[in-house]
């Protein structure tokens, strides 16, 4: 049955394991392009896609005076290349070579006076291929992209609420093509000793300017590797001690000590009666449990969920 616009659909990563390594690698070549067109901003927050209503899209870019946008369709199943001038350029999303998205994509970006150079290898893959030899990943299901899209907006929804409870730095709510998941994350205030980087085709000064400061970082990510089911995630680095002993809420989250965080499967959230009160109870518990251990300064940092039309408290 296919998902509703308000249902929080089944997405067994098994069962599209290899269009989602392919949609993977699709948004990592976007995400280059505003990589290579965007100036820096702190915790590369710059590279990162936003949820929109239709699929994944980047923020604006701005080239010379000219607004881009690029945003991967999962209703229509188009990938959409706008300008600020009124051209449009669109990529038919199908089952297609990585290297085939690649040269159409950047044919694309050509058509509308856009020439960029990206680095062909992947980040964050341990064995990667470059972008242009890429024949291996070729795959797209229509069905399984447009739950995932599905599961983002559900998701988004309870990032974005559960964000407003916090004061402090904290970043948007956002996805990042590297690791394929849907993050936000909150800030102590304080440094945080020097990440010893080592992330797979990652340069070292990014991941550890990345992590330059203490951080409660939590999202959604639809699995791979060790975790080979959709889930929900919650760390902190650095993590303070005891961190992994701690336990969280609701009862079915763990602690993977493979990955190093609080782990909560997605069928946990989508079978419940309360799915979006069950992801927030997992979110608020394994904060509490950085904050705390960490001894942030929570009486500064924290307020009271926001409401609709309503001013914050002060």
């Amino acid at each position: 049955m296919a998902p509703t616009e308000t249902s929080w659909p089944d997405l067994p990563y098994v069962a599209w394991k290899d269009a989602c390594a392919t949609l993977h690698m699709w948004t990592q070549i976007v995400g280059k392009v505003r990589l290579a067109l965007t100036p820096w901003l702190n915790h590369s927050w710059h590279v990162s896609f936003r949820v929109t209503a239709r699929g994944l899209g980047t923020p604006l870019i701005v080239i010379d005076g000219r607004g881009l946008q690029i945003e991967f369709d999962f209703i229509d199943h188009v990938l959409w290349v706008r300008t600020s001038d009124g051209h449009f350029r669109q990529l038919t999303l199908r089952h297609m070579p990585v290297a085939e998205f690649h040269a159409e994509f950047l044919q694309l970006l050509s058509a509308l006076g856009i020439e960029v150079r990206i680095n062909p290898m992947p980040n964050e893959i341990a064995d990667a291929i470059p972008f242009d030899e890429d024949r291996v990943h070729n795959a797209y299901d229509r069905d399984y992209a447009n739950r995932f899209w599905q599961v983002l907006l559900r998701s988004h929804e309870v990032l974005s609420h559960f964000r407003t409870a916090f004061v402090g730095k904290a970043s948007p709510v956002h996805f990042f093509w590297g690791s394929f998941d849907l993050a936000v994350t909150r800030f102590s205030g304080r440094r945080a000793p020097r990440h010893p980087g080592g992330v797979p085709h990652t340069p070292d000064e990014v991941v550890c300017e990345a992590y330059s400061h203490e951080v409660s970082s939590a999202g959604f990510w639809p699995g791979g590797g060790p975790i080979q089911y959709a889930a929900y995630y919650s760390y902190a680095y650095p993590p303070p001690e005891g961190f992994a002993s701690v336990r969280v809420r609701p009862e079915p989250a763990f602690f993977s000590q493979e990955l190093g965080e609080f782990i909560l499967p997605y069928d946990v959230v989508r079978t419940s009666r309360d799915p979006k009160g069950t992801l927030l109870e997992f979110l608020q518990s394994t904060y509490e449990a950085a904050a705390d251990l960490g001894r942030w300064n929570r009486a500064e940092l924290e307020c009271q969920l926001g409401e609709p039309g309503r001013p914050r408290a002060v």
